[in-house]
């Protein structure tokens, strides 16, 4: 019956019992003090213990040199898929065939397309050539003007001496018929005064009137003579002009022809050194009918895997993983944590699915947990707002179980300096970052590449 009632109950006495006696009979605080103060005496000591601060990230399995990493297969030329030599899994080397492609584009449908090409190219050739021989043929003619136009002027000027010899020869025949005429007219005067007077008969006078005819008729005929002269004098000379403006005429025809002959020799190479390019390219494009493999490796998967099926120029088409490659890891640190994150300083990593037992602080006494170290960490922060950060396995330390694949997930742990484990609670009670510390060897190390 409970005990609800304002009335005072009687005190119990459990003495009288047989349990009460067992049970109040025995010192339990006694035990539990002696458990206090055991326990508080661990504490104590457990305080005063090591403890390895750290940075811990989130991360994934890569490779550590950049050409050994997943990559896709792309095709420079857009095509459509005809033929796949090679399966989902399938082992590859370098250079071998894994597609077959054909064009899409009108323009590269001809079979016949680097034939043509080429005889397109040879005859451009041929017309260089023809162009060449062109050339010289003009610079010949050219040569050949300049020397008879050099000839002709000779002669012209040859002739032109000639005909001043002429004249000054025609001019001295003139002046002594003209004196000749004068002392025949002088004589005529006087044989008609001396006639006048009775000394002289009229045959002699008819005589020196005769020969007055014949002075004047020489007078006139040297006077002709010299005028001919000085009109051949400037015909020649009228003859040097046009030699002259003849041959510049041809030799301007010449030099034009010429000139042309070059500008379509340039042409014809220009439009060869085009066509060369143009066959280069269509070589080119017709050696890209075949995808090979870029390196040796695995293939991942099958991008674009219809019969038929078109592509675009850089879409992807398989995936390759590279054989021969070294694991590494890459991880991400926060930015209050990257000063204290350098270059060759240890740490350890665990693997997503690989059994483990981690005491982050005492990595010593760890299970499942591999050695490595920084070789990489990145000067710009990532789009998820932390420092990427790159971990090598390390060469002192047991190597890297080989089962675990690339792209896996992976928690690294950065180990720093040793420090009371009470000093590290109070740390991370308080929120502080740990201690900034400098590293002995802050030189990347030597790691050496392992393959398998």
């Amino acid at each position: 019956m409970l005990n609800i009632s304002n009335k005072p109950s009687p005190k119990f006495d459990f003495d009288n019992y047989r349990s009460g006696n067992r049970i109040f009979s025995i010192d339990y605080y006694e035990q539990f003090n002696r458990f206090l103060l055991v326990f508080f005496a661990i504490l104590f000591v457990f305080m005063f213990l090591p403890w390895t601060q750290n940075i811990t990230g989130q991360g994934y399995v890569t490779t550590l040199e950049p050409d050994k990493r997943p990559q896709t297969v792309q095709s420079p030329i857009p095509g459509r898929i005809e033929e796949w030599f090679v399966r989902e899994g399938d082992f590859v080397t370098k250079g071998d065939t894994i597609l077959r492609i054909s064009e899409v584009k009108s323009e590269y449908f001809d079979p016949q397309l680097l034939q043509r090409t080429s005889e397109q190219l040879e005859a451009k050739k041929g017309a260089v050539l023809a162009y060449l021989d062109k050339n010289e043929a003009l610079q010949a003619q050219l040569a050949a003007l300049e020397s008879e136009r050099k000839l002709k002027l000779n002669q012209a000027e040859n002739k032109l001496s000639q005909t001043v010899l002429y004249v000054q020869n025609d001019s001295i025949k003139f002046e002594a018929a003209k004196t000749d005429r004068s002392i025949a007219q002088t004589r005529l005067e006087r044989e008609l005064s001396l006639y006048e007077k009775g000394l002289k008969s009229t045959r002699e006078v008819e005589e020196k009137r005769l020969k007055l005819r014949e002075t004047e008729a020489k007078y006139i005929g040297a006077e002709n003579d010299f005028q001919n002269a000085k009109n051949e004098v400037a015909i020649a000379r009228l003859e040097i002009d046009r030699i002259q403006a003849e041959f510049t005429d041809k030799l301007s025809k010449t030099r034009s022809e010429l000139a042309t002959a070059k500008s379509n020799r340039f042409e014809a190479e220009g439009e060869v050194a085009k066509l060369s390019n143009t066959l280069a390219n269509y070589t080119s494009r017709a050696n890209l009918e075949y995808v090979v493999a870029p390196q040796s490796g695995f293939i991942n998967k099958a991008i674009k895997g219809g019969i038929g099926e078109t592509f675009k120029e850089g879409d992807r088409l398989v995936s390759i993983m590279p054989d021969n490659y070294q694991m590494a890891v890459e991880t991400y640190v926060r930015p209050i944590d990257m000063p204290l994150i350098k270059v060759g300083e240890k740490a350890r990593v665990e693997f997503d699915g690989w059994p483990a037992i981690v005491f982050s602080g005492w990595p010593n006494v760890s299970y499942g947990t591999y050695g490595a170290r920084v070789v990489a960490i990145e000067n710009f922060i990532s789009e998820n707002n932390l420092y990427r950060v790159l971990l090598a396995p390390d060469p002192e330390d047991h190597p890297w179980p080989e089962e675990v694949r690339i792209g896996s997930g992976a928690r690294t742990i950065a180990l720093l300096n040793n420090v009371p484990v009470g000093y590290e609670l109070w740390r991370q009670l308080n929120g502080f970052p740990p201690e900034y510390y400098k590293p002995e060897a802050t030189k990347t190390p030597k790691l050496p590449i392992k393959i398998k």
